[in-house]
């Protein structure tokens, strides 16, 4: 049949009908909020970058898990801004280090939040890169060696995941094979596997402090074109022992995230990025778009896509407006 007789607006006709024939809807259990740890105590430092997201001190943050777990959100990620950078990142994997007093406090606090840990070199390198550098180069194998002691110093700490997000080769591995000879058989990877050298990604460097010195990130980062290089990169993590599967950015490669939902039947997570965050929040501003709105249709599309988790800035907010 055909129109008159069909008239796909009538299931439009009203709130009550379009929630009923609603195809794709966000959940709180969809949500997971990245938290900025930084030294020091009674710290809540706005990011000017980012609108509505602030660093927090180990304390305070704890603070903030409460009002996680209030909002029904099941999950936070840890980024360390350490007082101290060294060029081989010393702190990442100090037994006293940021992110390792920051998991302790609120598995303490919330044992039942889901505390996931970024595990890179960025924030804690003099240089800002996410390995070593050698003679200008960042470079592969030692880098993934400084990884793997990251990774098992959150999960000693108490972390529920780590989530590696350097792009460096066979990381994946190198980490599952320590947690697995430590004992921390248990502990999951979320693998950035899909991270994209992104021009998205200037306010989190601001929060982080972890804009590269020199240089760039595309040695290591994949170049924003390639589609099928995305795939083998999801696919090479999850034979090196990958739980969950990551693209990031997220709206910008929605084609490669709907892509690993047909060719991988594991979780997969997107990044709802800095920039992706801040241009909606500076729009909204500015009285240019319904920010609201806004936020909710880029996480509906992100979910639409394939997405089982969202990494968003916009976590807390999205919860409140979401139905009980």
């Amino acid at each position: 049949m055909s129109f008159p007789e069909t008239r796909l607006r009538r299931l439009r006709r009203t709130e009550t009908l379009r929630r009923m024939v609603r195809e794709t809807t966000v959940s709180r259990d969809d949500l997971i909020l990245p938290l900025f740890l930084v030294e020091g105590s009674g710290v809540r430092e706005p990011v000017t970058s980012m609108p509505g997201v602030q660093r927090f001190s180990v304390d305070v943050a704890v603070t903030e898990a409460k009002r996680v777990v209030a909002a029904g959100v099941p999950a936070v990620i840890l980024f360390g801004i350490p007082d101290a950078k060294d060029a081989r990142g010393s702190g990442a994997d100090a037994a006293s280090g940021i992110v390792q007093r920051g998991v302790e406090a609120l598995k303490s606090a919330e044992p039942d939040l889901c505390v996931i840990t970024d595990v890179c070199l960025c924030e804690y390198t003099d240089h800002g890169h996410c390995g070593i550098v050698d003679a200008g180069e960042v470079t592969n194998d030692a880098s993934v060696e400084r990884l793997a002691a990251t990774a098992l110093s959150h999960a000693r700490a108490g972390a529920d995941i780590v989530a590696p997000s350097d792009m460096m080769d066979g990381r994946v591995a190198a980490i599952r094979g320590g947690l697995d000879g430590a004992g921390f058989g248990d502990v999951a990877i979320l693998a950035y596997a899909a991270k994209f050298a992104s021009a998205f990604y200037g306010p989190f460097r601001d929060a982080a402090e972890s804009a590269p010195a020199f240089g760039d990130r595309r040695s290591y980062q994949m170049d924003p074109p390639n589609r099928r290089e995305a795939m083998r990169e999801m696919r090479a993590d999850l034979e090196e022992g990958a739980d969950v599967l990551m693209v990031k950015p997220a709206l910008p490669y929605l084609d490669l995230l709907a892509d690993a939902r047909r060719e991988f039947d594991v979780p997969l997570a997107a990044y709802h990025v800095s920039g992706e965050y801040a241009m909606i929040k500076a729009a909204a501003e500015r009285g240019w778009i319904d920010g609201d709105r806004a936020m909710d249709e880029s996480l509906v599309a992100i979910k639409r896509a394939g997405a089982d988790w969202i990494l968003t800035y916009a976590a807390l907010e999205v919860a409140a407006r979401l139905a009980p």
